[in-house]
């Protein structure tokens, strides 16, 4: 064991470069592996968390105030019904801030869906104005208990006595009302009613929702919401960041392992001797592997265990969302067997690929056989030959058949160089999509940069008032509804937007826009609900009339999950009532400041008009740019490191070639231009094997995650042409420094000599 031990410290003073790179490769991966276990459970744990302890509902219907769901406790499947409870649909306003808000008439906390205070009390019947809102409504109202609350245009006001936590869907601006606990007496004119279901078996949603709406009736039922869309609300991006930070964290540690199975194979071919000695003086094939494994094993778990300690002792103090998922996640139980579990993770793989490789030098006999030596064009193909006869370079010809004299060193070395290269060209590629999508919200769906709402104004009157602003260059009016699906089993968004005349400007993947009376766009999220494909029929009931539709194309819909189909205003065979706009999307000129034309808008309108900004789909995305570029840095030193692997080898090898190419009346010049030669052409193959295969794969990779959310396919954009020579550049040209340099150090020390 002491022999052990002494020759590993000797191996590891003359080898520090690749121990150092195995120690910040292992760290690098760990620690965005931790990240990604962060965001997961930062993403799901604080919903499930308020769902837990709320006693969350499983099922939430709003119905009209005819139905009656208490004959739902009689399903079989149905554990508790809650309700129902009469809402009001109504506008809040204070501090200069409106928004819109759902009046829940509920005499007592409810015990499904049970709201968790955060701040104040629940109200008391002395005091009948007293209301608690919704955390989300909350912030975006800058209320607290004690402010005083006003509905625009009726002269009623309300006092907030308390602030809760919902597991429900919260406050969206323009898309979904908050949600307002108060007492019955609180509501002047109720509109509908609302009633949480909790379930026996949580899986079997979609049928117990079939039910419901069946015993109910369909023309009573205006939307449904299941704790599955929920909890995905409450996700949003998180989920889809821990997503793409684990993908990278495990093509990297791949790479990585990658590394390290070359760095050995090199090693043990450039040792064979000293293995052979350390066999004969007694060493075991056992041991010798060992000696190998134990290194970097040593050498992970450092690297390992630096990320975890860093990550939990630094990581809470990062800016942004990850910092907080980071402060979240130390605080679940889970925590600690999550950071073992990624550590561990890591130690082993990098341990199986450290000894896969290492097998080989146990393999190596005691005593190995002579190198045979012979003369560096006797095994020139007739090609070759021919070519050295015409005068063409000889460092070219020679340096193009080495590599091709060692096919299968030369193609594994091609492979574990392109993957680092290749999984760079794929962050690239998110960056470049994140970028384009900041810059152009209308790619991503949102064609509009601000929604407005006027309470009792007339199309004409809203678009007199935004048309004071010359900033402003069109007006969309619409208004969305609650549809049941075919088979009454979830609700989607039924929107009219826009008219045939004045169409909206769709962000169209698939398909046309829609121009007749009956066609429609729908979101990739729909499709995948009901199974359909561009170019069919979908029926829809909104309330008791049925809404067929042609679906003729699919637009990027970041909103609802993508569950949204999209027609022209005028389109919708429904009552007259349901048509009448109830919001505006407003386009504006070209890098015209979003903030300042709201606020110049509202102060025009004299409070008659609330116009907000439209958020970016993409915003929750801008913490992904600091990792990839993180990930970059990693993969990119990972690439450095397999590329110094190959120099070495080609160069130790190459070492009995130099005198006698030298012999032969190579200049020193050229014999160095012949190893940067052979360099140089497995850095290029692995550069455009990157480029030809990283390309599709980004597009493919970007595409999918979109798809999975419901997004859709259709946001992925590559890099431009420049950045892509530049690392094209910045690859080839670094790999001919190296070569050259490690090259004219090996040419310096073997200089010809005449005896020999």
């Amino acid at each position: 064991m002491r022999a052990i031990l002494r020759w590993a410290r000797a191996d590891f003073h003359r080898h520090r470069g690749q121990a150092l790179f195995h120690v910040l490769a292992t760290g690098g991966i760990v620690a965005s592996l931790l990240l990604a276990t962060a965001l997961f459970a930062y993403a799901t744990n604080p919903w499930q968390r308020i769902f837990t302890r709320s006693n969350g509902a499983h099922v939430t219907l709003h119905t009209d105030t005819s139905a009656d769901p208490r004959r739902l406790a009689g399903l079989d499947g149905v554990d508790t019904v809650s309700g129902p409870y009469p809402t009001e649909s109504v506008t809040l306003a204070t501090h200069g801030v409106r928004a819109s808000a759902e009046l829940r008439g509920t005499p007592a906390p409810p015990a499904v869906g049970r709201p968790l205070l955060t701040a104040g009390r629940w109200p008391r019947p002395a005091q009948p104005d007293g209301v608690v809102l919704e955390s989300g409504l909350a912030r975006a109202l800058l209320a607290g208990p004690g402010d005083t609350l006003t509905l625009p245009g009726t002269g009623r006001t309300l006092t907030v006595t308390g602030v809760a936590d919902s597991a429900g869907p919260g406050y969206a601006p323009g898309e979904r009302p908050g949600t307002v606990w108060a007492l019955p007496d609180a509501l002047r004119a109720p509109d509908g009613q609302v009633t949480d279901l909790r379930l026996t078996d949580p899986d079997g949603t979609d049928y117990a929702v079939q039910r419901a709406v069946t015993v109910l009736g369909a023309g009573t039922v205006g939307e449904v919401t299941t704790w599955q869309q929920a909890r995905s609300r409450a996700q949003g991006d998180d989920r889809l960041l821990g997503q793409v930070l684990g993908l990278f964290g495990l093509a990297a540690l791949a790479a990585a392992c990658l590394a390290v199975h070359g760095a050995i194979g090199t090693r043990v071919r450039g040792h064979l001797r000293d293995i052979a000695v350390l066999k004969a003086i007694g060493f075991t094939p056992g041991q010798v592997v060992g000696v190998f494994v134990l290194q970097h094993l040593v050498q992970a778990v450092l690297g390992a265990v630096g990320a975890a300690l860093l990550v939990t002792g630094t990581g809470s103090r990062l800016p942004g969302r990850l910092g907080e998922a980071l402060t979240v996640w130390q605080g679940l139980p889970s925590h600690t067997a999550g950071l073992l579990a990624v550590v561990a993770g890591t130690v082993l793989f990098i341990g199986v690929a450290t000894a896969r490789a290492a097998l080989r030098a146990g393999r190596v006999p005691a005593v190995p056989s002579s190198p045979q030596v012979t003369h560096p064009g006797a095994a020139l193909s007739p090609l070759v030959r021919t070519a050295l006869g015409r005068g063409l370079p000889p460092a070219l010809l020679l340096g193009a058949h080495r590599v091709a004299a060692r096919r299968g060193r030369s193609l594994a070395t091609l492979g574990r160089l392109a993957l680092p290269l290749l999984l760079i060209v794929v962050a690239m590629s998110a960056w470049t999509t994140i970028d384009r999508l900041h810059d152009h919200p209308e790619q991503a769906g949102r064609a509009a940069a601000l929604r407005a709402q006027g309470d009792g104004l007339g199309p004409a009157e809203v678009r007199a008032l935004l048309g004071r602003d010359p900033r402003v260059t069109a007006v969309y009016p619409g208004v969305e509804l609650s549809a049941l699906v075919p088979g009454q089993t979830a609700t989607i968004a039924l929107r009219g937007v826009g008219t045939r005349q004045e169409p909206y400007p769709y962000a169209l993947a698939e398909g046309r826009p829609p121009r007749g009376p009956r066609e429609a766009v729908a979101g990739q999220g729909l499709l995948d609900l009901l199974q359909i494909r561009v170019g069919d029929w979908v029926r829809m009931t909104v309330g008791a009339r049925p809404q067929i539709l042609h679906i003729v194309g699919r637009a990027i819909e970041p909103e609802n999950s993508g569950r949204v189909v999209s027609t022209a205003l005028d389109s919708l065979r429904v009552d007259a009532t349901a048509t009448r706009p109830t919001r505006y999307d407003v386009r504006l000129v070209p890098g015209a400041d979003a903030d300042a034309v709201a606020a110049r808008l509202t102060a025009l309108a004299d409070g008659r008009l609330d116009v907000h900004t439209v958020a970016n789909p993409v915003d929750g995305l801008a913490p992904l740019r600091q990792v990839v570029a993180g990930l970059i840095a990693v993969l990119a030193f990972i690439g450095l490191v397999e590329l110094l692997t190959a120099i070495g080898a080609a160069v130790r090898e190459g070492r009995q070639d130099v005198l006698a190419l030298q012999a032969l009346g190579l200049s020193p010049r050229q014999v160095i231009a012949s190893f940067t030669v052979a360099v140089l052409c497995t850095c290029l193959a692995a550069v455009g094997t990157a480029l030809a295969a990283g390309l599709p794969a980004a597009r493919w990779l970007i595409d999918a995650q979109a798809r999975a959310t419901g997004v859709g396919g259709g946001l992925a954009h590559v890099p431009p042409a420049g950045p892509l020579a530049v690392f094209a550049l910045t690859a080839v040209a670094g790999a001919a420094v190296l070569a050259t340099l490690s090259a004219a150090r090996t040419v310096r020390r073997h200089r010809p000599d005449p005896v020999r």
